[in-house]
């Protein structure tokens, strides 16, 4: 068999695998097939009730990244998978036993605090996610699993089998990290999705509703340019206007809950303030987009509120 033919049936296969022209390919019709497998929703469901009632207090919300904008999840795994990454380099060099462990280790101590925060995200993710989600975190449960054999073995002295069940377990790293990816990029998940509003809402005031059509402490769903927002009367003159769905999940902040000057997302229970849409409480990590208001003839008006 000539090499023109082995790189024929290579590229072939890989074409098989990957998207083209044609198609998504296997791969992606494999993810496919795990977000719309609902044979395990319901251990899915146990674990999400486990996670959400587990008594995390202010901590829930450093889980989710509130203090730093973003989901801190995908920041926090940079500690196992860079340690584990460089201990797969330094096993090429015999010299570096030592110092391969100390990254393995590192890597395992990395890994608990970064899977607590991905599991709090988890719990507050749609059907969907949540089902790439928990393959994502088998796939670190086996490389964690595969790294604590490892280093296990290198203590013994097995350091053949030690590299070996290293490199295993960076393959699951490198199956859970695509995953991870396509929850963050094709899913959404953690994305801020009230982030285009910005840039689809054109500079000035705009008409919005007629004062006396709201009722008085209870959100109500209008457009601006097609764009929806929700608003809300408190007393005689006083309105605010948000960007209508969830920064966290595009929940309808129309359906939630007025209080305290703050409304509060129906879907997953995060808490925007009214006069500017700060997020008091998550898991949102960024804020509502929120408007100016005024009051003319009868008429609210609103425009984007500068950053």
């Amino acid at each position: 068999m000539t090499h023109h033919t082995l790189a024929r049936r290579a590229a072939k296969a890989a074409g098989r695998l990957l998207p083209d022209a044609a198609g998504p390919g296997r791969v992606l019709r494999g993810v496919d097939r795990i977000e719309q497998f609902s044979g395990a929703d319901q251990a899915l469901d146990r674990i999400r009730d486990v996670i959400r009632a587990a008594p995390l207090g202010r901590a829930r919300d450093a889980l989710h990244g509130r203090w730093l904008g973003h989901p801190a999840h995908p920041l926090m795994v940079q500690v196992p998978v860079g340690s584990w990454l460089s201990a797969a380099v330094l096993d090429l060099f015999p010299a570096q036993r030592r110092a391969a462990r100390t990254l393995i280790a590192t890597g395992l101590i990395g890994a608990v605090p970064s899977a607590v925060a991905g599991w709090v995200d988890w719990a507050e993710l749609h059907r969907e996610q949540m089902r790439v989600g928990a393959v994502h975190a088998a796939a670190n449960v086996t490389a964690l699993t595969l790294y604590a054999a490892s280093l296990t073995a290198r203590l013994r002295g097995r350091e053949a089998l030690g590299r070996a069940l290293g490199m295993a377990g960076l393959t699951a790293v490198a199956a859970g990290g695509a995953l991870g990816g396509h929850l963050a990029y094709r899913q959404a998940s953690g994305a801020n999705h009230a982030e285009p509003i910005p840039h689809l809402v054109s500079p000035g005031w705009h008409p919005v509703v007629g004062l006396a059509e709201l009722p008085d402490g209870q959100p109500v769903r209008r457009d601006i340019e097609g764009i929806a927002v929700v608003v809300v009367r408190q007393g005689p003159q006083t309105v605010h206007v948000l960007a209508e769905r969830c920064s966290h999940m595009a929940g309808p902040l129309s359906e939630g809950t007025v209080r305290d000057g703050c409304l509060q997302c129906p879907w997953h229970g995060s808490v925007f303030r009214l006069s500017d849409g700060w997020n008091v409480k998550g898991p949102a990590t960024a804020p509502q987009p929120a408007f100016d208001t005024r009051i003319i003839d009868g008429r609210v008006e609103a425009r984007l509120r500068a950053s």
